[in-house]
């Protein structure tokens, strides 16, 4: 098992960090280097053009590494809503069709599919919250021969509890629909191939769990998707931009595989930079290690919460990194002020407290947060 890395980030002694779920802070090397971006762009005579590609063809190969695709499934967007709102114009619906999503689902992979089933005469089915926990069967046991679109996660976004994509891709496929990702919540803590999965779409933020910045992310494409239309008409997604001399020289033809779906000025000289760090550094430690580091302390935390009768998902019905602690009557109003008093960060969701271990996490912060819980029980 990989040590604690907290060394890596500029995390004080006084603050216990268990938020990576609302946003992961950046590497120290990271942050230099993004520093030294914008020191670059004071004078960009220095920016050369292979800039403009040879960092985000760094960042198409290690997200194709971290997921077991090839670079050219890769697209770089700049958020999730992004990402379903291309698959939501390439996805062929038809009147009478249903779209199957789950209760309180993060609101990018819903709104697409809301207006997309307005606009076809299609149906939204969502699925209640289990009663036993057990999401996967309650999303199979929706979805029927109408259906067109499973838009899902690996695991809620608001207490862990886990999805079983490789059982649900399967039931999608059964049926001919296709099946839309956010694995926002989940990605490079928790191993995910596609291709145990075959997801139509995939669509991914960069700045929780991947360490990176804001307003960056990829999307994986299924190859059979890929002569869809982008959203945006960009120059650079097309055969021959790195020819300046000759940009005015109209293409009709993209480049080759997901480029075309690349968002407009996607070598960002300063996020992408970031990004490439962080994910070196994810894929150097190899998340089946990151998962098997952050799953001890989630499963600590669910044996510290059960010892004070508090509830937690079954082991077998959460990720690895994400884990709610379900007060049955919800969460006491003050326990918030008293974690931020002793400047302990997790996040309230509905009836649970929501906590987000990550690598520069260790038991102690765990340890920290149920003396402030047990003294206020």
């Amino acid at each position: 098992m990989i040590k604690c890395q907290k060394e890596l980030f500029d995390i004080p002694q006084d603050i216990t960090y268990l938020n990576a779920a609302y946003m992961g802070p950046l590497m120290k090397t990271a942050a230099d280097i993004g520093a030294e971006a914008v020191r670059k762009k004071l004078k960009p005579w220095g920016i050369p053009i292979s800039d403009f590609f040879g960092p985000p063809n760094r960042y198409y190969e290690l997200a194709a590494e971290m997921i077991g695709s090839n670079a050219s499934d890769i697209a770089i967007v700049p958020s999730v809503s992004y990402g379903t709102a291309i698959a939501a114009k390439n996805i062929k619906v038809s009147a009478g069709q249903n779209f199957v999503i789950m209760a309180d689902q993060f609101p990018s992979n819903v709104y697409p599919w809301i207006e997309l089933a307005e606009e076809n005469g299609a149906e939204i089915i969502t699925v209640d919250w289990p009663d036993d926990g057990d999401w996967t069967a309650a999303i199979i046991a929706a979805i029927d021969e109408n259906t067109a679109i499973v838009a899902s996660a690996n695991a809620h976004w608001t207490n862990g509890t886990l999805i079983d994509l490789v059982a649900v891709g399967r039931s999608a496929r059964e049926v001919g629909a296709a099946l839309v990702l956010d694995l926002t919540q989940t990605l490079g803590v928790t191993p995910f191939s596609v291709k145990d999965v075959d997801p139509d779409y995939m669509i991914v933020g960069s700045y929780k769990w991947l360490l990176g910045p804001y307003s960056l992310g990829f999307m994986y494409v299924a190859p059979r998707n890929q002569g869809g239309k982008p959203i945006e008409e960009s120059w650079i997604t097309r055969k021959g931009a790195e020819d300046f001399a000759r940009l005015v020289d109209y293409k009709e033809e993209y480049e080759a595989g997901a480029r075309r779906f690349d968002m407009g000025e996607k070598s960002n000289f300063i996020n992408i930079p970031i990004a490439i760090a962080a994910m070196e550094k994810l894929n150097e430690l190899g998340v089946e290690n990151i998962a098997e580091y952050i799953k001890s302390l989630t499963d600590y935390i669910a044996e510290r919460a059960c010892a004070i009768g508090l509830n937690v998902a079954d082991e077998n019905m959460r990720v690895p990194n994400l884990i709610g602690i379900n007060f049955k009557d919800g969460v006491p109003s003050h326990i918030a002020g008293k974690l931020a008093e002793n400047k302990i960060f997790v996040s309230i969701r509905g009836d649970s407290i929501r906590v987000a271990p990550h690598i520069y996490n260790e038991k102690a912060d765990v340890d920290r947060l149920f003396d402030v819980l047990e003294s206020e029980l």
